[in-house]
Parts: C-alpha cells; sequence; structure tokens
C-alpha cells in the first residue's frame, strides 16, 4: 500500500488541470515531456526501490563459510560480472546460467549499474521537468493574467464579457510587436525538449554499457525467432545470475577466494523498465522533432499562420486573417495562438474581428480614399482678371 501512496502523489505531474486555476502554456508535446515521461521515470524510480514487491534484491549463495547478510551486502555495494562468451551455451550442462561459468579465461563484464538505477531515473525525470520550470519562470504568468475573468468561462454576462474582452484588446494594441522575446523562450524551450530526449537515450545507452541502442530491436528480433535456438537478449544486458568474488584470510592467515553465485531479482523489472522506456523515447523523440520542425515551419511561413487562426476563428475572411497576420510578429501570434487554447470559441472569435477591425484601420491604405481625392479633383481657383469670370464654388 505504500508503494501506491507515493505512485498516486506522483500523479499530480498528469492530473487535468482546471482551466480556472491554470492557464495552457505549451502545446500536447511540452506536456508529454514534463508531465507524462516525468511521472513514468518518478514511478519507474519507485518501483525498483520498493524491496517488497520482489524481495531481496540480491541473494547469493556460497559454502557457508561467510554469513549470508555479508556476502549479500559485498556483492550488492561493489560489483558482480558474467562472462559474455558463455552466454549463449547451453544452461544445466555446460554453464549454470547464461554468462555463469567457471571458464575465467575470456574477458569479464561486471555489472553494478543496477544499485544506481533508482537514482538515474530520479536524475531523468529531473532533467525532462527542466525545459518546462525554465519556460515557465520566463513565461511569468503572461497568459494566466491576460485571460484572467474569461479562462475556462463558457457563460459569464455580456457586459462582464465585453469589459474582459476590451481589457484583452488594450494589452494586445498596447504591446503590439514587443513579443518576440517571448516567443523565442517558448520556442527555445521546445528544442531544449528534443534535444534533452536525445541526450537521455545516450545517457542511458552509455550506463547500460553501450546496449541501450539495439535493445529494442533485439527484443523483438528475439520475440520472432525460433523457440528452441533463441536467446532473450535482456538477460544479457540484465542477468539473474551472476557471480561474485569474495575475497578473506583464512584461520592459517593465507588470503582465501569465495565465489558465489547472486540471485539478482531487481533486474527482473529493471529488463521490463528499460524496454519500455526504449520505445517511450523513441516516440518521444520522433514526435518531438516534428513539433521542432513544425514551428520552423510555422515561423518562417506566414500562410502557415493563417491557417492555425483560421482553425480557431472559422467565421473570419482569408483575406481578413490575411492581413491580420501581415501585421503581427511571431511572439503576436503566439500570444493569439495561447489565447485560443484558453478562451471560449466565441470570446476568440469576438477578440479577433475586434482586432482585425483596429489593425486594419491602422494600415496605410495603398491608395487615396475619396474624401481625400475630393480637394485634388476640385480645387478652388481664384478669379482670373480678364476672363469676367465669377469664382466657382465646390
Amino acid at each position: 500500500m505504500a508503494v501506491f501512496g507515493m505512485v498516486s502523489a506522483v500523479s499530480s505531474f498528469i492530473k487535468i488541470r482546471y482551466l480556472l486555476d491554470k492557464a495552457v502554456i505549451d502545446n500536447m508535446v511540452f506536456r508529454c515531456h514534463y508531465r507524462i515521461t516525468t511521472a513514468i521515470l518518478f514511478t519507474c524510480c519507485i518501483i525498483v526501490t520498493a524491496n517488497n514487491l520482489i524481495g531481496d534484491p540480491i541473494s547469493c549463495i556460497n559454502d557457508g563459510s561467510i554469513p549470508m547478510h555479508v556476502i549479500n551486502t559485498f556483492c550488492w555495494i561493489t560489483y558482480t560480472f558474467t562472462i559474455p562468451g558463455q552466454q549463449h551455451r547451453r544452461i544445466g550442462t555446460d554453464v549454470a546460467a547464461p554468462g555463469v561459468s567457471n571458464d575465467y579465461g575470456e574477458e569479464k563484464r561486471y555489472h553494478s549499474y543496477y544499485q544506481w538505477v533508482p537514482f538515474v531515473l530520479f536524475f531523468q525525470g529531473l532533467m525532462f521537468y527542466v525545459p518546462h520550470w525554465i519556460w515557465k519562470n520566463m513565461e511569468d504568468n503572461k497568459i494566466r493574467m491576460i485571460t484572467d475573468g474569461l479562462r475556462g468561462m463558457v457563460t459569464v454576462p455580456e457586459d462582464y464579457r465585453k469589459d474582459r474582452q476590451d481589457r484583452i484588446i488594450k494589452y494586445f494594441m498596447d504591446s503590439l510587436n514587443s513579443h518576440n522575446g517571448y516567443s523565442f523562450a517558448y520556442f527555445f524551450c521546445e528544442l531544449l525538449n528534443f534535444i534533452n530526449v536525445i541526450v537521455n537515450i545516450f545517457m542511458v545507452d552509455k550506463f547500460l554499457g553501450g546496449a541501450f541502442m539495439s535493445y529494442g530491436t533485439d527484443v523483438l528480433k528475439f520475440s520472432n525467432m525460433d523457440q528452441d535456438v533463441r536467446y532473450d537478449p535482456m538477460i544479457e544486458i540484465f542477468p539473474r545470475l551472476t557471480k561474485c568474488t569474495f575475497h578473506k584470510f583464512g584461520p592459517s592467515g593465507s588470503l582465501q577466494t569465495h565465489d558465489t553465485l547472486c540471485v539478482l531479482a531487481l533486474n527482473i523489472l529493471n529488463e521490463k523498465i528499460y524496454i519500455f522506456l526504449w520505445f517511450w523515447f523513441i516516440i518521444l523523440a520522433t514526435i518531438s522533432g516534428v513539433a521542432v520542425i513544425y514551428s520552423l515551419v510555422v515561423i518562417m511561413m506566414p500562410t502557415t499562420r493563417e491557417t492555425i487562426i483560421k482553425r480557431s476563428y472559422r467565421s473570419g475572411q482569408r483575406k481578413e486573417i490575411a492581413g491580420l497576420v501581415r501585421r503581427l510578429e511571431i511572439g503576436d501570434f503566439l500570444i493569439l495562438h495561447f489565447l485560443s487554447q484558453n478562451l471560449s470559441t466565441r470570446s476568440y472569435s469576438d477578440l479577433l474581428q475586434q482586432l482585425c477591425g483596429l489593425l486594419g484601420a491602422s494600415r496605410t491604405p495603398s491608395a487615396p480614399s475619396t474624401l481625400e481625392m475630393n480637394p485634388i479633383s476640385h480645387p478652388i481657383y481664384p478669379p482670373v482678371e480678364g476672363f469676367g469670370g465669377k469664382e466657382t464654388e465646390t
């Protein structure tokens, strides 16, 4: 029950937050990093530290001359090893377990990562939360303050809604073309998310001795192989039975060496956790890369911004929206995009309609209007002497 209590505390990362309390300041891919991935990593950290799920993380056997708790503690805090060359030999005939043999002529592979797994998982969880923390501090509750009073509201008094909309429009017009630093911070943190997941993939690969890169594909190949000849790649990376060497002095003072077999029950969990993380990191890296490319397209192509606004402002005309986008810089567009995620459809449509009118009216006309042309086409000339003419009034 204690495990479920700790896991429920982590669930706060993925719970649905009410819009009345929290403003939406990012997209779904961004939230996959700091909510879902962080929650996954913290949950895995809790699971591997919950000894009541699997019993003791390591249990070693020896000839009885060394107390059991001594040899268990020694092998846990130092390391155990297997022999890679003995991985594919017949169990029970040639070797006691994959990689466990008395033939020490080959190079040994030492395993000491298992004691660091909870710390690494916790550190990774922090890494995936850092970009959100940076963006949250740089954003400084701007969207929350702008949309205060309208955020998440479906039905509000008409005069109250108009008053709030007027406040938003006034802020937007007063700060027009001054939000580029705001957008740069957001796109930087979005890029940081993508870099972070790539760094985590390489970091785990280094942590597991270079075996993580092909871990998922090896497991998939294993599931399609013939039952009689296939070999589980998870056992090679996360062995369940290893050897440990303990040295002590005998009764006569001579140095004695004791070989022990150690059962690593914790690796049953580790192998499942890391195969899941392999697939999740690949999916997350893919969608994060697509999100970065999409943001670049939005920055460089105004027509993409027109399409995005049109999707939320369906009653607007294409020409009207195009004129609005031409007056906005990328930072202003990002503010409008976040407003569309925090305001009701009606409030957002009314807001854009007023902005189109204001920005359209402030736009420099391409040709003089009719009223401006009247004084030019009908000037008042003074009477010319000698012609007997009268002054013409217009």
